[in-house]
């Protein structure tokens, strides 16, 4: 009888053991399916964010990147199953459809559930997995490794009707500081927004000068004292190199004295240098680089208010610049002392704590749900 007893508490300690081992499993695969939910909504949101906008369809790179990043991540060393119709774009809180929802599955429907150890032998051989997450293309109101110089935001000439360009100049008033009849006109945000666009002006060409005097010119920068640092040696290893102080929309700037354009041009060129190889594709409308993610050559360039700005220099404040916005730019070379470069979307943060900036270049990419 003992040796009967002895062996029914062994067959139940091994079935309770295995049974453990199933439920383990089963945790271990929900938590790699979740996973495999993540990585496919954040890339689904990357690609909205920086590929294109506005193609949802299921050919689309949002759907794409999303399908094939989450089949990536293996479950129980299975392949998880995404179709398109796994691949949505709910609308957010804002209203805005920046949204990217992937679910992935491990089931008997999708003919990829995990299988079971104990199962089996209580009529349970596999078990299905799901796992949704959701991921957002948010607009970002703060910024890191900005460069130490500022451009103007775009604004609407008065004279053509037209956005700025070269060789434009803002002007609100006259030369005895009245406003003009009809000022050039700058809309900070809103669905008028003037500024610039990271899809619209996507691989624009902009040519980077020095600014002079108080000149309010599209293309005209000035040199900024990030972090309080000021010297040319400070300066051309921030442009170098990431400053890793944030950014915020709405934030007052100083402009470091002197136009610094020799340590402007030394810092431009050693950046290049850092991948010397990467170059700039017209056909996809992207840079190319052989270091494998975001080129060093890619980086943020901070936007002032030419309102601000304008309006300072009636009232003697010629050195102080308010943060409206940010451009991604990719250095292209560097002639003389003039800076070319390209127009590109580039992420950003989003700082629950600083004001929320409509129609903001920069995207800062967060899972959400």
């Amino acid at each position: 009888m003992t040796f009967v007893v002895v062996g029914m508490g062994l067959m139940a300690f091994l079935a309770a053991t295995t049974l453990a081992i199933d439920v383990g499993m089963f945790m271990t695969a929900r938590s790699q399916a979740q996973n495999a939910a993540d990585a496919g909504a954040l890339a689904g949101a990357i690609a909205l964010g920086f590929n294109d906008y506005d193609d949802r369809s299921a050919s689309g790179p949002a759907v794409q990147s999303a399908m094939h990043t989450a089949e990536a991540n293996a479950v129980m060393h299975g392949t998880v199953s995404v179709t398109p119709d796994d691949v949505t774009f709910p609308v957010g809180p804002a209203g805005l459809a920046n949204r990217v929802r992937v679910i992935v599955h491990r089931t008997a429907g999708r003919a990829n559930p995990v299988q079971t150890l104990v199962g089996p032998l209580f009529g349970v051989p596999t078990v299905d997995i799901e796992a949704t997450a959701t991921a957002e293309a948010a607009p970002a109101n703060a910024m890191t490794c900005v460069k130490p110089f500022i451009i103007p935001d775009r604004w609407l000439e008065a004279q053509t009707g037209a956005l700025a360009t070269e060789p434009d100049t803002f002007q609100m008033y006259d030369k005895k500081g009245e406003l003009l009849a009809n000022p050039d006109t700058y809309i900070p945000s809103g669905p008028n927004y003037t500024g610039y666009n990271n899809e619209t002006d996507r691989g624009r060409r902009l040519t980077l000068r020095a600014g002079t005097g108080n000149n309010i010119n599209p293309t005209f920068y000035y040199s900024l004292a990030l972090g309080g640092e000021t010297g040319g040696a400070d300066y051309d290893w921030n442009i170098a190199n990431c400053n890793t102080t944030i950014m915020h929309r709405g934030e007052i700037v100083i402009q470091e004295p002197g136009n610094m354009v020799g340590p402007t041009v030394s810092g431009a060129k050693e950046l290049i240098a850092r991948d010397p190889n990467a170059y700039w594709d017209t056909a996809k409308n992207t840079v190319v680089t052989t270091l494998g993610g975001q080129s060093p050559r890619v980086f943020p360039i901070p936007l002032y208010d030419p309102i601000f700005y304008e309006e300072g220099k009636q009232n003697g404040r010629f050195a102080d610049f308010k943060v409206a916005n940010w451009i991604g730019f990719f250095l292209e070379s560097v002639t003389g002392n003039e800076i070319y470069g390209r127009i590109i979307p580039i992420a950003g943060i989003a700082d629950s704590n600083s004001p929320t900036l409509d129609n903001a270049f920069p995207i800062a990419i967060r899972l959400v749900e």
